[in-house]
């Protein structure tokens, strides 16, 4: 595909529905923005300039069009000691390094590990972000007004109703026009953006951090930053990856991986605060008709543009609006026929999702619940691997030799059971261990070989192992023990 062929995919094929669905992602920015603020413990303009600098940016060096990054929990509720200890200066400069961290791991192509996650973790991963959507607006749903329910049971019936008479403007943006011209002619009392937090009145300034560059500043920032690099490429490739899916195109995992490293700088230039992919936006913007990085693109400047420009039309927004857009995202991102699949899919792989959701629901850390996932899918796929490793046996017609035929993988989850499987106190002269169709994978595999020979020897057996193939072998000499008198293994 030429240059100008990929910049007209990703720029202007498809203006009205970027443009709209961009318009609609920054609405329902504003509310995470501010929220994620606070749980850094800075001022919400920090969370706003962030999400306004990343997604403009990340619009442009990304790797996966479409796909809204900005200021999120992920990396929010891992600033707040950093602030609190150090103050926010040290944030900007930890923000940097956070950067500069994700180029290098871009550069490496890092992003490649994406393929050890399972489906049954991305699964649970989106499942546990459904739940946490839906329960960030808990707050909005409990103990409110009785017009609050109202006019978020109106936006949903304008969410879900209006594409069953048109697709021409995206229904939530319809849903947030509406709810807010009937909340100023009617003046309901209700909770509005303002409410939310002092919103910023002037344009971001461009400088760079005010710390002392020692290394003892940098003794301070670097676990942080190593941590903020890891959760947000972490978040950011699973939402690549979701979004992938759900528009059915491809996306460059490492220039993601760049893409996000120098989003972030320039964020902590401008005085944001770090972040990463969202999938919650991701999703409205999809569903919105979103396609582009113009999308993602009008979603930041959009977002500025409200902040700035019509700050009094943005600040008499119901909050009940936004929350009802929430919903809607917390409804099409559960994957409902999951629910259904528990009885069809394989135990381990049901359970491998449960697991990710809960520890994620439990701890509200997508990062830990999909590492709990990954883990615990190796080690079903080690047992299950395991167990596709045979040992059978034969004695000679005189009874003097018992050969044993091994098959299948033998690595650290099965060489025990590949060892325990030969007997080297039987009451024969000599041992043949064949293993021409068994591959030996690493040094456990090994040990256990070398065991059985050892054993076999002292107990007065002669051992012969023959079938090893050309890696096999490799690793045999390599890695097999040498006895007292510089023997290694019989190998034939």
């Amino acid at each position: 595909m030429t240059i100008s062929s990929t910049i007209r995919r990703d720029w202007v094929s498809n203006l009205r529905g970027d443009i709209l669905s961009g318009m609609v992602v920054a609405m329902a920015l504003i509310p995470e923005a501010i929220g994620f603020s606070v749980i850094a413990g800075v001022d919400p303009k920090v969370g706003l300039y962030a999400s306004v600098v990343i997604a403009c940016v990340i619009a442009f060096v990304g790797g996966r069009p479409a796909m809204i990054s900005a200021a999120t929990a992920a990396t929010a509720v891992l600033m707040t000691d950093l602030v609190r200890d150090h103050g926010i200066q040290y944030l900007f400069a930890a923000t940097i390094l956070m950067g500069i961290v994700q180029i290098l791991a871009g550069i490496l192509k890092l992003g490649r590990l994406m393929r050890f996650v399972s489906q049954s973790v991305m699964t649970g991963f989106v499942n546990a972000l459904a739940i946490l959507i839906f329960a960030a607006q808990l707050p909005e749903l409990i103990n409110v007004p009785p017009a609050t329910y109202a006019l978020i049971a109106g936006g949903l019936v304008i969410i879900y109703g209006l594409p069953r008479i048109t697709k021409v403007v995206p229904s939530p943006l319809v849903a947030i026009a509406v709810l807010t011209t009937l909340v100023w002619a009617l003046g309901i009392d209700v909770r509005t953006v303002s409410d939310l937090g002092e919103l910023p009145s002037a344009l971001p300034t461009l400088g760079l951090p005010d710390v002392p560059y020692t290394f003892e500043t940098l003794r301070i920032l670097l676990p942080v930053a190593l941590t903020l690099a890891a959760v947000g490429l972490l978040e950011s490739l699973l939402t690549a990856q979701i979004v992938d899916d759900m528009t059915d195109t491809p996306s460059n995992k490492s220039r993601e991986c760049v893409g996000q490293g120098v989003a972030n700088m320039a964020s902590a230039a401008f005085g944001g605060m770090g972040g990463c992919a969202m999938i919650g936006q991701s999703v409205i913007n999809v569903s919105s008709g979103g396609r582009g990085r113009l999308s993602t693109l009008v979603a930041g400047a959009f977002l500025l543009v409200l902040l700035v420009a019509l700050q009094d039309l943005l600040a008499v927004v119901p909050v009940a609006a936004l929350t009802a857009v929430m919903i809607m995202v917390s409804v099409n991102t559960f994957s409902w026929s999951s629910l259904v699949k528990l009885r069809s899919n394989p135990v381990a792989s049901s359970a491998v999702m449960l697991a990710t959701v809960a520890t994620t629901v439990a701890t509200a850390d997508l990062a830990k619940g999909v590492l709990v996932g990954v883990l615990l899918s190796g080690v079903f796929f080690a047992g299950k691997v395991a167990r596709l490793s045979r040992v059978s046996s034969s004695l000679s017609a005189d009874g003097r030799t018992r050969t044993y035929r091994v098959e299948g993988q033998v690595f650290f989850a099965s060489a025990g059971t590949f060892a325990d499987a030969i007997d080297v106190t039987e009451p024969v002269d000599h041992l043949v261990i064949d293993v021409g169709a068994a591959h030996f994978w690493d040094i456990s595999a090994i040990g256990a070989l070398d065991r059985v020979v050892m054993k076999a020897r002292r107990n007065g057996r002669t051992v012969e192992v023959s079938g090893l193939n050309e890696a096999s072998a490799t690793m045999v000499e390599r890695f097999a023990a040498h006895d007292k008198d510089g023997a290694t293994l019989p190998l034939h």
